[in-house]
């Protein structure tokens, strides 16, 4: 298996991100997570994102295509050469399609998709029990990482405060949206041969431990 093409997905609050990062750093392949990557081609004012910048400051939706088209730019790169972590796209279907069309055009494909999956009652759990800092931005969860005393930043002794797209209401809103967007994309590369699904209701270090498994058994299988 020459390239390792990974792409992450899953719920809001599963724990995709952290697992993101993590492989990253393991397997030193770029995480390129797409609103990072939107910001960066601005900062570096691509053509590309120029053209991204135009939707971005009117609060519009980047279209598919200017996004299909960051991303290609973006695997040309000389870190992604040996492969990627996707994360954050797509999260449609249509968005796959066009994915897969671009990566064929580029001679390269997708290793697999890894779905990390958590209860809706958990996920709601983890996200609306964040606290952030308002001095340094630390951040803790009442259920799972509380802080000494309630609502005050063990660090600094700043107030703690809940973001607002972080109260429950809003989490079962983006929960909705994620439902109705980007779950059908499960079949889709299940269809394919290409998902494997791990546990975010696990410990990070349980979701982890799988991952990396199952990748080695996919570099095992390539070489058979």
């Amino acid at each position: 298996m020459s390239q390792l093409n990974l792409i992450l997905f899953g719920p809001p609050g599963a724990g995709k991100g952290t697992q993101g990062k993590r492989l990253c750093e393991d397997l030193r392949l770029p995480y390129i997570a797409t609103g990072d990557m939107l910001r960066e081609a601005v900062a570096n004012q691509t053509d590309l994102g120029k053209e991204a910048e135009t939707y971005m400051d009117q609060g519009d939706l980047v279209p598919d295509d200017v996004i299909i088209g960051v991303i290609t730019e973006r695997l040309q790169e000389d870190d992604a050469q040996d492969g990627f972590i996707l994360d954050g796209f797509p999260r449609t279907i249509p968005q796959a399609d066009a994915l897969h069309e671009q990566l064929q055009r580029l001679g390269r494909e997708i290793t697999a998709a890894l779905l990390v999956d958590a209860p809706e009652e958990e996920v709601i759990k983890r996200i609306s029990g964040r606290r952030q800092c308002e001095e340094a931005g630390h951040v803790y969860n009442i259920h799972f990482d509380p802080p000494k005393r309630d609502e005050v930043c063990d660090q600094d002794g700043s107030p703690l405060k809940q973001r607002s797209d972080d109260k429950p209401e809003k989490v079962k809103r983006r929960l909705e949206v994620y439902e109705e967007q980007t779950s059908p994309l499960i079949e889709y590369y299940d269809e394919r041969g290409l998902l494997r699904r791990f546990d975010g209701a696990r410990s990070p270090t349980e979701v982890y431990d799988h991952i990396r498994a199952t990748l080695a058994t996919l570099r095992l299988e390539d070489q058979l």
